[in-house]
C-alpha cells in the first residue's frame, strides 16, 4: 500500500506545471482531458518528483470555495515536505527560477531545511541532508 496522489488546488494549470517542472525540477506524468461530475471539462494533471511513487494532482479550483482554498490549504502552516540529496543545489536552482524562500536555510537536527512558497502560496519545506 502507498499513497498515490495528493491534491493541490491551483488557479490555473499551466503555470503551476511549469512552476513544479521548471523550478522544482518534477516530472508532469499525466495531463489529460476529463470533466467533472456534473459534467464540465477539466484536466486529469499529475506531476511527481523524479522516481516517486506518490504525486501531485494539480486542481484548477472550481468555484468561490475553492478559489479561497489556493494558497491556504494548510492554513499557513507548511503542509508540504521536499527532501532531496543536494540541499544547495536544489536551492540554487530554485532561487533561478523565482522561487520565493521564507526562511534561510539552516541546521536542524534532521538535516537542512528553508521553508518557500508553491506557485499557489502554500508553504513547503525544502529538505536536505544533516550537515556533516
Amino acid at each position: 500500500m502507498h499513497m498515490d496522489l495528493v491534491t493541490l488546488v491551483v488557479d490555473d494549470y499551466d503555470p503551476a506545471i511549469a512552476f513544479f517542472t521548471d523550478a522544482l525540477g518534477f516530472e508532469l506524468t499525466e495531463d489529460s482531458p476529463s470533466l467533472t461530475n456534473d459534467g464540465r471539462r477539466k484536466r486529469w494533471v499529475v506531476v511527481r518528483p523524479p522516481g516517486a511513487a506518490t504525486g501531485i494532482l494539480l486542481a484548477r479550483a472550481d468555484g468561490e470555495r475553492q478559489s479561497a482554498a489556493v494558497g491556504e490549504q494548510t492554513a499557513g502552516r507548511v503542509g508540504f515536505f521536499l527532501r532531496v540529496d543536494d540541499f544547495a543545489a536544489a536551492h540554487t536552482r530554485m532561487r533561478e527560477h523565482g522561487v520565493r524562500f521564507v526562511t534561510e536555510p539552516r541546521d536542524e537536527p534532521y538535516g537542512k531545511v528553508a521553508v518557500f512558497l508553491d506557485i499557489a502560496g502554500n508553504r513547503w519545506d525544502l529538505l536536505g541532508p544533516p550537515s556533516a
